[in-house]
């Protein structure tokens, strides 16, 4: 089967954003908004080029900790996974805790985390930690126990041990699904680092949308807006392209 060019693939997206790009100015422009209450995108635009070095300069502290909090949640994630998957007993009595530990208010959370660890990267990487790994752990626990179970009584009958069985089968198994928690992780990394930043930081987004709230620049917290939005995609886009370098049998079945 053959597939899409990326021009084709691309343009649809490209186009719809354009044209609501377009009806928002014109919308402006028409209705005469003021800017303090709705800026179009041209006057974002200004404020994001006047801005940029400072941006950068938050977004750049927000990524890092983000990746930094993706990487250990998802560390921490797939093993309570492989924990709770060798274990019937700890799954039982864990797997509540682990609904549990997301039913929290994330702004709550970070607040408490603050009182607790003050104003350093600690309690960052601890909110996202826990914001990351429960979707990579439920994904990866959803993996394994998918895995074929025929192979599985092939693979003991033939004498294989148990850790055999989950790295030659049921891991290899479950990536699409690791790969699943993975992305929806990614994408809430940057909220949750940009939420600690919020609640007590100096630097990243969540500080410079918190000083652009404060000062009624609302062109600005458009800027810091959409700054959030390509972080989460990039970090998005970056696990699928893991995805597809990983997990090549897949897309060979699929094509």
């Amino acid at each position: 089967m053959k597939r899409p060019s990326l021009l084709h693939a691309v343009w649809p997206p490209v186009t719809a954003v354009m044209l609501f790009l377009l009806l928002w100015q014109v919308a402006v422009w028409v209705w005469d908004v003021p800017k303090f209450i709705l800026p179009g995108p041209v006057v974002i635009a200004e404020a994001a080029v006047a801005d940029a070095k400072v941006v950068a300069r938050h977004a750049g502290s927000t990524l890092s900790i983000a990746v930094s909090g993706l990487a250990i949640g998802c560390l921490v994630g797939m093993g309570v996974a492989v924990a709770l998957h060798f274990s019937v007993r700890l799954k039982s009595a864990l797997s509540p805790l682990l609904v549990l530990s997301q039913n929290v208010p994330i702004v709550v959370l970070a607040t408490l985390l603050v009182v607790w660890f003050g104003f350093g990267i600690l309690p960052k990487l601890i909110l996202i930690t826990l914001v990351c790994f429960f979707p990579v752990a439920v994904a990866m626990m959803d993996g394994l126990v998918s895995a074929d179970r025929g192979m599985c009584d092939y693979m003991r009958m033939l004498g294989a041990t148990r850790w055999q069985t989950f790295a030659k089968l049921e891991f290899p198994w479950s990536l699409p699904s690791i790969f699943s928690g993975l992305k929806i992780a990614a994408a809430y990394s940057v909220l949750a680092a940009v939420f600690s930043e919020w609640v007590g930081s100096k630097s990243g987004m969540g500080y410079y949308l918190q000083l652009k709230k404060t000062g009624f620049q609302v062109d600005r917290m458009f800027v810091a807006v959409i700054v959030i939005v390509v972080l989460s995609w990039l970090l998005y886009g970056l696990m699928v392209w893991l995805e597809r370098a990983t997990v090549k049998w897949r897309r060979e079945r699929q094509s």
